[in-house]
């Protein structure tokens, strides 16, 4: 028997353990077995993966990739060029784009958009307003992989639905079976001090983290979660920012109410003193939190409240993340930054620091948040059969992010410049293509496609 593809020589690792001197072989982008490299069967391409550590391939469920309509800053390309630089194998794109992502028509040209120039596999959120109820059903038959509402002011400045169309949403998606995601922070109360601190001079780039205080976001989280009770929908937290968020989502799930979170690995990463010492580059929404809220947000992670990692990554231009003026008046600039190449040397040095081992990192990283959407076992797993998405890693490769235009997103602000690491992702396979490989993204504009969760 030949094969398309056999990876051989590394260490595979799963949620369940890890096997030494193993590899993998696939056939027709499938797996179609995993063996000891001995074992493993003849193939058209051998990849010697040179003792490195190759595990599921890595998910990331929360990506701002642009397009349509802000293509200036990021499109499908650049960011799948981005995910297959930094060992991420599906990527899903957020809804507030130009126009947003409300109504089928919109999620189609989204979709369209993506299979001709994207790197890696993806999907894409809808967006729920109070323009859009009636259009829910319809955005689950386009494909729709779940459902996103924004409760407080974001980039886009997409309006929140009043309590009682949230209500009615987490009915509507509930009949769809998807998953119900937000923005989590109470928008009457971060607007009611965005405009006490403006008025009274406050701008720097701190003040604009202590604007959106730790409540607004755990308020948020525990109303939703309540609602869910009511209703019986499964929903989810993105970018939990705070151990307090955190630990309300604990409460939630004591309660059996199906909530799931995310977290990012800047929110593990970095305190608010980034913020003072780099300024509106580290400006962010939700904001970076105290050391102590860091510390809570660890341990509920450590504990479960937290299913997964995400980057939220955010690409800008230098100019609106004042650059040039990282200390410039804080309203003049925007939240977000990137973060899909840095995502895995993170996580891997959290590894080598002992915060978690290298199976949990894969739980969190590749396995559950497929589960969350819908996507397992055809993404995040090894198993007979799935798609052969693979990451490989040398988690003891020390290296420094010196100059960030080295990243492969068309725009490229990140706190991460000048951070030291311990791992990288050193290849990257989707459905059997190899799309990166010793430093080169090789993989083709357009091989990425939907992952189509309504056909599984």
């Amino acid at each position: 028997m030949t094969v398309d593809l056999v990876v051989r020589n590394c260490t595979v690792v799963t949620p369940e353990g890890r096997t030494s001197d193993a590899g993998v072989a696939v056939e027709d982008g499938r797996i179609v077995g995993l063996a000891r490299t001995d074992r493993l069967p003849e193939a058209d391409r051998v990849f010697d993966a040179g003792g490195h550590v190759l595990v599921p391939g890595i998910v990331d469920c929360h990506i701002h990739n642009r397009e349509p309509g802000l293509e200036y800053k990021e499109d499908w390309e650049s960011a799948t060029r981005a995910a297959a630089a930094g060992g991420v194998c599906t990527v899903v794109g957020m809804p507030n784009t130009d126009p947003i992502i409300d109504r089928p028509e919109r999620l189609e040209l989204k979709f369209e958009r993506g299979e001709a120039s994207a790197r890696v596999d993806f999907q894409s959120y809808a967006v729920v307003t109070s323009e859009n109820l009636d259009r829910i059903p319809d955005l689950d038959d386009a494909g729709a992989l779940g459902y996103k509402i924004f409760l407080g002011s974001t980039v886009g400045d997409v309006p929140a639905p009043t309590d009682g169309e949230i209500l009615e949403a987490m009915e509507l998606v509930g009949e769809t079976g998807k998953r119900l995601g937000f923005h989590e922070e109470n928008g009457e109360i971060i607007d009611h001090y965005e405009a006490a601190y403006r008025q009274a001079g406050r701008n720097e780039p701190i003040d604009f983290a202590h604007s959106r205080p730790v409540i607004a976001e755990r308020e948020a989280i525990e109303r939703m979660i309540t609602f869910a009770e009511e209703t019986g929908a499964k929903i989810h937290m993105y970018h939990v920012s705070s151990g307090s968020g955190a630990e309300a989502v604990a409460r939630g799930k004591a309660r059996d109410v199906d909530v799931t979170a995310e977290t990012t690995p800047h929110y593990l990463w970095f305190t608010e003193d980034v913020l003072r010492e780099k300024g509106n580059v580290a400006r962010i929404q939700p904001p970076i939190r105290d050391a102590a809220e860091r510390e809570r947000l660890w341990a509920a992670f450590e504990d479960g409240a937290i299913d997964c990692v995400a980057t939220d990554h955010a690409p800008h231009t230098d100019e609106e993340k004042l650059v040039d003026d990282p200390f410039g008046n804080t309203w003049d600039a925007i939240s977000g930054f990137v973060g899909l190449e840095t995502e895995v040397p993170v996580m891997l040095t959290f590894v080598a620091e002992g915060r978690l081992s290298l199976e949990e990192w894969v739980y969190r990283h590749s396995t559950r948040p497929a589960q969350v959407w819908g996507m397992y076992p055809r993404k995040g797993s090894l198993q007979i059969g799935t798609d052969a998405d693979f990451t490989i890693v040398d988690p003891d490769l020390e290296w420094t992010l010196e100059d960030r235009h080295d990243l492969h997103s068309k725009n490229c602000v990140t706190p991460f410049e000048g951070e030291s690491f311990t791992g990288k992702a050193v290849a990257t396979v989707v459905r059997g293509e190899v799309v990166y490989e010793d430093g080169e993204v090789v993989g083709e504009s357009g091989f990425g496609t939907r992952v189509d969760v309504n056909d599984d």
